[in-house]
């Protein structure tokens, strides 16, 4: 197969060649020699299943891991990047799929830290934000104050800041690592078109995502990794069909099948959430939501529309100004993690990484954290017993690779996720709140994590699934709720509203 045409800006020589890497952690080969080149001016895509590889690449390539074997060109030369600060000065800026910002800093201070303009000693401000002001503006986003704490941004614009840092270092090849997963559409469309403009300039970018619409849309050469080494290199994006790509990532063909919804509607079955009226300032406003047990409940809209608001205000982890909500008929006390728990509510985050696990502790505690009662005798926790009932979950869930006694930071993103959906397990939840259960996770996993779901309706548990991918809620859920500027607009059974109506809804309000 010949290589395709160059992209405007793109060159023939590649600015990077990365050729048999190698990385070792005890136990496991995380890259078994994998090969990557990417031209300057061009978007590479770099695909495969979560635990393939990936993150250990880029991490690789950003200098945070020094590779066991194998060799890194840089503009024709071999080099060796002995820290991040390396790479970054060689041009190489990564943008990771959980953003590392610091929230109490401002915005201007998250840009430029680590290279802060100053003079005698002193800091100047003003410059900074002068400078953060004008790469906001590049970017799009010129509403977003450089003064502004990180913290108080929304997901999308903490990402929007991070692209900005990457900026404003001299960079020649950008990494982005699923930077679509907290962006609504037209955020992703003002992304692809920042993209765009720095490969014209002659700007390399490495692009990881799952959602292959967009490495259509996006890309121009396509590497894919399967368990730590190269399968497929330099692949054309407009001639590689979608099927073997697919093939490619998992060793066999998957379509995207969500499983078949039971005959007999859950609603005949009782009902085990009641929400009633339930507000949160600022937020969102009169949300009535009822979920049957053995139902799923989809809730879709914006980014910022207040659908995780709603969810993490069920869930008790932020206080509710107005309503009621119940389980099994019994009502919750606002604000209570605690009493949440104890009525069979779990809550599986947006942001598992910095709300839902212990990136330090074992597999076995992340999934036992939640249910520690149950392995204590005398005041005494039985470890070997938590140990085996994780395993067992690990197991039935095809976390990768195995153990239990290894950090959860060294999990990829998707089987993170299914440490926390294993927490829940265990815990034998009567409510389950999924915000965007399949972000970051690959083609194979998510018809995993479809079928767990169904399979946990279909025991009783009462589901409800936040999800900014319209086809997922769609195809997944029994009833649908359209959220808009916090006040939920339409509800529909799944099979009763199509895409293009619920896009209506969510940017008009009302159905053209």
């Amino acid at each position: 197969m010949t290589d395709p045409t160059p992209a405007p800006g793109a060159t023939d020589r590649p600015l990077l060649e990365m050729r048999g890497i190698v990385k070792e952690f005890p136990g496991v080969r995380a890259l078994g020699g994998v090969d990557l080149d990417v031209r300057a001016g061009e978007v590479h895509c770099l695909l495969g299943q979560n635990g393939a590889g990936k993150s250990t690449l880029i991490k690789v390539l950003a200098a945070s891991y020094q590779p066991d074997a194998g060799t890194i060109h840089w503009d024709g030369q071999e080099v060796r990047l002995t820290h991040p600060i390396a790479a970054i000065r060689a041009g190489i800026s990564t943008i990771y799929q959980e953003l590392d910002l610091v929230p109490d800093l401002s915005v201007a201070e998250n840009i430029l830290l680590g290279h802060e303009k100053s003079r005698a000693g002193f800091t100047q401000r003003r410059r900074a934000n002068r400078i953060a002001r004008g790469l906001l503006a590049r970017l799009g986003h010129p509403e977003i104050s450089p003064t502004r704490t990180v913290g108080s941004l929304s997901p999308a614009g903490q990402q929007i800041v991070s692209m900005a840092r990457a900026l404003s270092h001299d960079t020649r090849l950008l990494i982005l690592d699923e930077p679509s997963a907290v962006l609504d559409a037209e955020e992703v469309a003002n992304l692809f078109r920042v993209i765009r403009g720095l490969t014209e300039s002659g700007v390399a970018v490495v692009y990881i995502s799952h959602r292959l619409e967009e490495i259509r849309e996006i890309g121009d050469r396509i590497t894919v990794l399967k368990d730590g080494s190269t399968v497929a290199t330099g692949l054309p994006v407009d001639e590689t069909p979608t099927q073997q790509l697919i093939q490619l990532m998992t060793g066999r063909a998957i379509e995207y099948v969500f499983p078949p919804r039971p005959e007999h509607g859950p609603e005949r079955a009782d009902v085990v959430l009641e929400v009633s009226g339930l507000s949160l300032h600022g937020h969102f406003r009169d949300v009535d939501l009822t979920v049957h047990a053995g139902e799923i409940v989809g809730l879709t809209g914006l980014v910022g529309s207040g659908r995780s608001e709603i969810l993490e205000s069920i869930y008790g982890a932020r206080k509710a100004s107005a309503g009621r909500v119940s389980v099994d008929g019994r009502a919750l006390r606002r604000g209570s993690v605690t009493a949440a728990v104890r009525a069979g509510v779990g809550l599986c985050p947006e942001e598992r990484k910095s709300q839902a696990l212990l990136l330090d502790h074992p597999v076995a505690d992340n999934i036992t954290v939640s249910s520690m009662g149950a392995f204590a005798r005398a005041g005494f926790l039985n470890g070997a017993e938590e140990r085996r009932r994780a395993a067992e979950l690990t197991r039935s869930l095809d976390v990768r690779p195995p153990g239990v006694t290894r950090p959860v930071r060294m999990l990829s993103g998707g089987n993170q996720q299914k440490v926390v959906l294993a927490r829940w397990l265990l815990r034998g939840c009567r409510v389950l709140l999924l915000d965007e259960p399949t972000r970051g996770v690959d083609v194979g996993a998510r018809a995993e994590i479809y079928q767990l779901i169904r399979s946990l309706a279909d025991s009783g548990v009462a589901v409800v699934v936040v999800s900014s991918e319209v086809e997922e809620v769609l195809g997944l859920a029994d009833r649908v709720l359209v959220v808009r500027e916090g006040a939920v607009v339409h509800e529909a059974a799944a099979d009763q509203i199509d895409e293009s109506q619920v896009l209506d809804l969510v940017m008009e309000g009302r159905v053209a």
